[in-house]
């Protein structure tokens, strides 16, 4: 454990110090504070109350759109979207016109606290649920100083060379989860407690899966059970020595009618009604590979204008649809939400918590919904999310956290720089 304690890095303008005991950052995917509530209320989050007493907490803000990627990428490299780059699950890329997943690590625009550390002999341990986040949180991860790098989706797949072991599944008694299971994100923390137990790395990164979220409303006996799952690891997680910091890359929002039936605006739609096939073209950037969560429907949508199309007859077009809280031009949506301007759309539309934006309603298949209501994210109403701290703050970042509002991607700042 440790290096010198006079190393540090310093990345996007903050100076991380040589964490004196390890340091676990959580990621609770679609970890909306209302669960915690809910659960609290219900005295199924034991250790979550005692970190909120002893430690610290509050509600921080993540950054918009309120998707895995761009808020992942924001925790991890400390930084909002316009300096990583990674601005959606999935983008239009300009220079060749194709849509694309924006999992890929040539995507990312920045250095990330886990490779900085691991650069300079640290042990660093991300390990994700989903596959899709993992090449992009092992970019020059340094494996060859006992760095590791794997998600649970294919921990069966895992090598020393691709991912710093090859033993996980033996290691953690567990069977390969299913990629839409409670279990996918429940083998996550099972694999971090036996790697703190048996290596004691420096820093470890942990992301879970919203499947449950997405399918589940606070007040279900489904929460409680996985709440209570992952409350126990938090507690074996702190009782091995280690700072445990949790927060969330979005919230989660009933998207619903009363009958249960998605409430969607169909913005494709809309647009060509109004203007004409061809004019414009909506890309939705929630869209990834495991859809069945929620049909790729949420609440933030890029428009493109095409043959004279202007984002100002767009916005007068939708501005006025019910659900639609916001519509932006490129110029402003990057100054609200500090997005990449090269990889922003001519116009941002953001629905109400209560509403979807889809593009065309061919184009998306709900039949995974059924039985269901929609539960999704994307807007501005899901960027609220919990920031809890096992270690009470210094006076010097406890009087920062007051002073104004805090940011999801200063987590690791606050669990490495703020804690004793």
């Amino acid at each position: 454990m440790g290096g010198p304690s006079q190393q540090t890095i310093v990345l996007n303008g903050v100076s991380y110090r040589w964490p004196s005991r390890p340091v676990v950052v959580v990621c609770i995917d679609g970890g909306d504070p209302a669960y915690f509530d809910q659960c609290l209320q219900d005295g199924s989050v034991p250790n979550i109350r005692r970190f909120m007493a002893d430690g610290f907490s509050a509600v921080a803000e993540g950054v918009v759109p309120s998707l895995t990627n761009p808020n992942n990428m924001s925790l991890v490299t400390g930084s909002p979207p316009s300096i990583h780059g990674i601005s959606g699950n999935y983008f239009l890329d300009p220079d060749t016109g194709a849509e694309v997943m924006m999992n890929e690590p040539e995507h990312l625009r920045s250095s990330s606290i886990l490779a900085e550390f691991s650069q300079l002999g640290a042990k660093v341990v991300a390990i994700t649920a989903k596959d899709k986040l993992r090449r992009l949180l092992g970019k020059n991860l340094n494996l060859a100083s006992g760095s590791m790098n794997f998600s649970a989706e294919k921990a069966n797949l895992c090598s020393i060379e691709e991912n710093g072991l090859d033993d996980i599944l033996s290691l953690t008694g567990m069977p390969l989860p299913e990629v839409y299971s409670a279990e996918l994100s429940l083998f996550v923390f099972e694999a971090a407690i036996r790697i703190l137990e048996r290596d004691r790395p420096d820093v470890m990164y942990l992301s879970t899966t919203d499947y449950v979220q997405h399918k589940y409303a606070p007040d279900t006996p489904e929460i409680d059970s996985f709440y209570a799952g992952l409350d126990a690891a938090f507690g074996r997680l702190e009782a091995l020595g280690a700072v445990v910091a949790i927060t969330a890359d979005h919230g989660m929002s009933d998207k619903s009618r009363p009958d249960s039936t998605p409430n969607v605006i169909f913005l494709q739609d809309e647009l060509d009604r109004e203007f004409g096939e061809g004019s414009t073209r909506v890309i939705l950037p929630i869209t990834d590979p495991y859809v069945v969560h929620h049909g790729s429907l949420g609440g933030f949508a890029r428009v493109y204008c095409y043959y004279g199309m202007t984002p100002g007859a767009v916005i007068r077009c939708i501005a006025d649809l019910p659900g639609i809280e916001a519509a932006y031009d490129k110029v402003s949506a990057c100054a609200a939400f500090d997005l990449p301007f090269d990889r922003e759309g001519d116009v941002v539309v953001i629905s109400d918590a209560g509403t979807a934006i889809g593009a065309s309603e061919a184009s998306h298949d709900l039949t995974a919904l059924e039985g269901h209501r929609l539960r999704s994210h994307g807007g501005i109403a899901e960027r609220r999310v919990p920031f809890i701290l096992s270690a009470p703050l210094s006076g010097e970042y406890a009087a920062r956290a007051n002073a104004g509002t805090l940011r999801s991607y200063e987590i690791f700042d606050y669990a490495i720089n703020g804690t004793a």
